[in-house]
């Protein structure tokens, strides 16, 4: 008995054993099969991305919303008023030398406002003085020289009366038979010589009034390229750009300055061919500035491109099908540009809105103010 328990004993942990490793050749089932754990790592890595890819959902959908908003915020425009965005620009003038000289003095700055005639810039004119007064100096002689073929025209003449006056006493001689042919023809003789005298002693005359009127015409000559080398501000604007400075030597037409002209300031916008066949020149529009989006600014279209273009990658469009498009300029109009000088800034962001339609009321947000 005692035996037969000790192999039964035994017996039972080697079935046990048997039992609790199933031999490799049976196959295990799906849910008994257990996936090896995968490394830290891999697994933050897996919850990084996932975070990623859901903050781009919500800046995207975020982003969808704010459009949205936009657009329902924004009223319609009417039909008969297009609109597109652009920048303010005012029309660029460079301030350049007429003549090659050297920069003598800058009187304003990039940023200074200026009226037309102001002095902005002197060049050196030593040499042009020099001449000048070479040629003042050429017409004071010349006014010498006239004075003195004045006063030998003046002698020749006298030389003619008495020689005339001879002339006519041997003519009545020679009738009478006082004097002879001789004598007659002397006198004659004298008589022609003293015309001719006075002719030439006039000529002279004439030629030191050329003269001098010819150094009056280079001294006025030199006054003008004294003058041209004094540069002034052609029209009302602002010192946009500084481009030479004091000292400096400057080719004929060297740039000094740029500035920008306050009577001309337009802003262009691009239109799709179906909006751009509409405008005419002259139509009314609005120009509504970004920086003050309560005060649309009165406007003219006064150009409109004969061909169109690829759109302008800073142009905005309602569809990727605006390929192609005309580009219209409106122009504020000069005297309200005036009373708003100091306001006046190029490239300014904003829209322009163009009424096609005269018939079409503007909205009430593109209502002008006084």
């Amino acid at each position: 008995m005692t035996q037969s328990s000790d192999v039964r004993d035994k017996a039972v942990p080697q079935a046990e054993e048997a039992v609790s490793e199933p031999s490799p050749l049976v196959a295990k089932t799906p849910d008994e099969q257990v996936p090896a754990a995968l490394p830290d790592s891999d697994v933050k890595r897996s919850i990084s991305w996932k975070r990623v890819l859901l903050a781009l959902a919500l800046v995207v959908a975020a982003a969808g919303g704010g459009i949205y908003w936009w657009i329902s915020q924004t009223p319609a425009l009417p039909a008969g008023i297009f609109s597109g965005n652009g920048r303010i620009e005012a029309d660029p003038i460079d301030i350049a030398t007429k003549f090659a000289g050297r920069i003598l003095g800058l009187r304003v700055d990039e940023g200074d406002r200026v009226v037309a005639g102001q002095v902005l810039a002197v060049m050196d004119t030593r040499d042009l003085q020099a001449s000048l007064k070479k040629s003042e100096s050429q017409a004071a002689s010349a006014k010498r020289a006239i004075a003195e073929a004045q006063a030998n025209a003046e002698q020749a003449h006298s030389e003619v009366i008495l020689a005339q006056q001879q002339m006519d006493r041997a003519k009545a001689l020679f009738k009478d038979g006082w004097v002879t042919k001789e004598v007659f023809d002397q006198r004659q003789q004298t008589l022609q010589g003293a015309q001719s005298g006075e002719i030439a002693a006039q000529e002279r005359v004439i030629e030191a009034q050329h003269a001098l009127d010819a150094a009056n015409h280079d001294a006025e000559l030199y006054r003008v390229n004294i003058a041209d080398n004094t540069l002034v501000a052609p029209r009302d604007g602002r010192i946009a750009y500084r481009i030479a400075n004091v000292g400096e030597v400057l080719p004929a037409g060297g740039k000094v300055f740029t500035m920008l002209d306050f009577s001309y300031v337009y802003m262009d916008i691009y239109l799709p061919t179906i909006a751009a066949g509409r405008v005419k020149i002259g139509n009314e529009a609005r120009i509504v500035l970004d920086a003050y989006p309560d005060h649309p600014i009165p406007a003219k279209v006064t150009f409109i491109a004969d061909q169109a273009q690829f759109t302008p990658k800073m142009v905005e469009t309602q569809t990727e099908r605006d390929k192609l498009m005309f580009r219209i300029r409106v122009r504020i109009d000069p005297e309200r540009l005036k009373a708003h000088a100091d306001a006046i800034r190029s490239g300014l962001p904003g829209m322009a809105y163009v009424r096609t339609d005269p018939a079409v009321d503007w909205p009430a947000r593109l209502q002008v103010k006084q």
